[in-house]
């Protein structure tokens, strides 16, 4: 019997270990080693909103935030919102990502959890967390932020997608978020023809700290962007 979304998403962040080289000073945490919760919080998640063999649309992040992803070991998500809005409470850590409140407030604007994630999968590239070492301690870093990494880093980019991209997603329009991501994302694709179009959307960090004001103008261009084009004629 094929195996569900859910049971493929579980099976592939089971089996996720970065081995590969890194650039000196930084670091990349894997949450689902780091935290027995989050594996438990995580198939959680799937189980409940993926546990079905539907096509869906695929929103492309940068890494996961270790205050988000990187301890939830769900996309955009911190333990607020996975508890708040999910039903799903994750007792050994406590986390406020601004990205997860804009991420939210979209899905909220799209119909609720339950339509959303029937329609969509988010994950990254680089399906890590990855943190460059300081003398103020560990600081969020992008696969982009260093030439040397993203040299390093890639080949399992590439890798990671095409695992993404056999789960069931659509190929013919993907969603990526933030401009120099895009940037990135292109040379990628350029490379290993991955996807026929890429819409860019403005990522949640850079709506929520520089644009606030004009958030729900972001909420409705992502939700015009992601519905269908049967259901939506605007687009």
């Amino acid at each position: 019997m094929n195996k569900t979304f859910a049971e493929q998403v579980i099976e592939f962040n089971k089996n996720l270990i970065y081995s590969g080289r890194l650039p000196d000073g930084f670091e990349v945490l894997n949450p689902y080693l780091d935290n027995p919760e989050t594996m438990q919080v995580m198939q959680k998640f799937y189980y409940k909103y993926y546990n079905d063999s539907n096509k869906r649309k695929f929103i492309i992040g940068i890494n996961p935030s270790r205050h988000g992803a990187g301890v939830t070991g769900v996309p955009f998500t911190d333990t607020k919102r996975l508890d708040n809005v999910c039903g799903i409470q994750m007792k050994s850590a406590h986390t406020h990502e601004v990205s997860s409140v804009f991420m939210y407030d979209m899905i909220e604007g799209y119909g609720g959890t339950d339509l959303f994630y029937k329609d969509i999968y988010i994950n990254s590239p680089f399906p890590l967390a990855i943190v460059r070492k300081t003398k103020n301690g560990l600081l969020n870093a992008n696969y982009y932020d260093d030439k040397a990494l993203f040299h390093d880093v890639k080949d399992f980019m590439i890798e990671s997608l095409k695992k993404h991209i056999s789960l069931n997603l659509d190929t013919s329009e993907v969603f990526v978020l933030g401009k120099k991501n895009a940037e990135f994302i292109s040379k990628l694709n350029n490379e290993a023809q991955l996807f026929n179009s890429m819409t860019v959307l403005e990522h949640p960090r850079y709506i929520q700290q520089y644009k606030s004001k004009e958030k729900q103008l972001y909420i409705d261009k992502y939700i015009l962007a992601l519905k269908d084009k049967t259901t939506n004629p605007l687009k």
